[in-house]
Parts: C-alpha cells; structure tokens; sequence
C-alpha cells in the first residue's frame, strides 16, 4: 500500500504532553519537517527555554539545550559561536521571549547572529497558569487581569516583529498563524525560509507564530482557532516584515 503520509524524522515518538487544541504539536511539526526536507537535522541543536515548550527536547529528534527562563537567544549564541557549522534555533513563548528575554532576543538580533528564533505568540502566559503577557490583547482576561488588560494601567501589547524588524542585523522577519489549513502551510513556508537565511549565513531570523492556548484563554480548541482569526490577527497583522534576499 503506498504511504501517503508519514510522520516527519525530525520528531521522536514520544506522545506530546500538551493541552488539546494548544498549537505546540503543529508548530513543533513544521519546524521538524523544514530541518528534515534542508538537509540539516544531524547537524542542529535546538534550545528550549522555560515555558510550556520545556519538554521539546523530547520530541526533536535533534540535539537540544535547555535554558534558563529567557536566555535561550544568549544560549544559542554560545552555542553557534562553539558549533559554527552547525543550525540553531530556539522556541520560545511570548511569556518568555518577550517578557524575562526581550533583551536577549533584541541584542542577539543587533549583533545578526546566525541563529533562527521561533516565537509562538498565544497572547498569555501558558505553563504558570494564565497570567497577562506582554502580548495579551486590550481588554483580554487573564488570572492577573481579570477584568481585562488595561491600556491605560499596562499600555499596549508589544509587537515583537515590528520592532525586532526596525534592527539591521535581523535579516528575516514575518509573522505567521497556524489557525487554518491555508495559514499553516504558509507559515511552514516562513520556518523554512528562517532556516535557509542561516544555512546561507546570513544573519539573524525571526518567525512569529500566532498560536492558541485553549486551557489559558478558557476556550473550546475551535474557539481558541476562532479567537485567533477575530482577535489576534487584527491587532497582530500576518504579513514578513523584512527579507532581504527574497528567499523563494
């Protein structure tokens, strides 16, 4: 019988531990499946951080690290300076990247380090249990906001790739969703070219996935898919922001 479909190299076979409907496990996908169809899988090495993505180094069939809350791009830059020849990324939350390592990320971008940020965007703190994020939306509730976020007390949510995009040295930058069929093939699409500006050692890259978090935002996985369309995308616009080789 001929195979149609088959599970990427690029991930173990360990059971993921997420919530249902949380965007990790597609997320997760593309990147594995953009290691394994570059060629480049043997010779990665991945960095989890603290956050919901902690266990990814269970489910990459890669080398990975784990860092400390917020350090992965500093981590990664070690990392690529010791292993030159090898491809590194990190996979990072907005409670992470964009809170505790928002100077991790920006600096690391300054210098146009060889490395490719993933950065998934659920607009909320996921493992801690909810709590506002940098990223969570004007009037969103959380356990730290329970009437909703507050311009007027918290200011707006920040918009990593925007201002990640203003940065010479970030040479790849575009925000993705994985909320639809159409939106996930597209953003396999922007992984892939994120990984490609680094083999060609160009400098740094930065891909934003919008992503849900059913568990946190107290919603059914087709809300949360739904939420994602009415709500983030609106205020997080999809589009690449900066790609100085118009990478096909």
């Amino acid at each position: 019988m001929e195979v149609i479909y088959e599970k990427t190299a690029g991930l173990t076979d360990a059971a993921l531990h997420y919530c249902p409907g949380c965007s990790h496990g597609i997320i997760h996908k593309l990147v594995a499946e953009s290691l394994v169809e570059l060629g480049v899988l043997d010779i990665t090495i991945g960095v989890a951080p603290v956050g919901c993505s902690v266990l990814a180094y269970d489910y990459f069939n890669c080398d990975m690290q784990q860092a400390a809350h917020g350090r992965a791009p500093a981590v990664a830059t070690g990392i690529r300076k010791v292993h030159p020849q090898s491809v590194v990324f990190t996979y990072q939350g907005d409670g992470d990247l964009a809170a505790i390592g928002t100077s991790e990320i920006i600096h690391a971008a300054h210098r146009g380090e060889r490395i490719t940020a993933i950065f998934v965007n659920n607009a909320i703190y996921g493992m801690t249990g909810g709590q506002m994020a940098p990223t969570t939306l004007v009037g969103q509730k959380a356990t730290t906001a329970q009437s909703g976020r507050d311009e007027a007390l918290y200011g707006k949510p920040l918009k990593v790739s925007e201002m990640i995009s203003t940065i010479d040295g970030a040479k790849y930058v575009e925000r993705v969703a994985v909320n639809t069929p159409a939106n996930i093939r597209k953003a396999k699409n922007a992984i892939r070219k994120a990984f490609e500006y680094q083999i060609r050692g160009v400098g740094f890259s930065l891909v934003e996935v919008l992503a849900a978090c059913p568990t946190n935002l107290g919603l059914t996985p087709v809300e949360a898919l739904k939420w994602i369309e009415e709500d983030m995308i609106p205020y997080y616009p999809l589009r690449n922001f900066r790609d100085i080789l118009g990478v096909e």
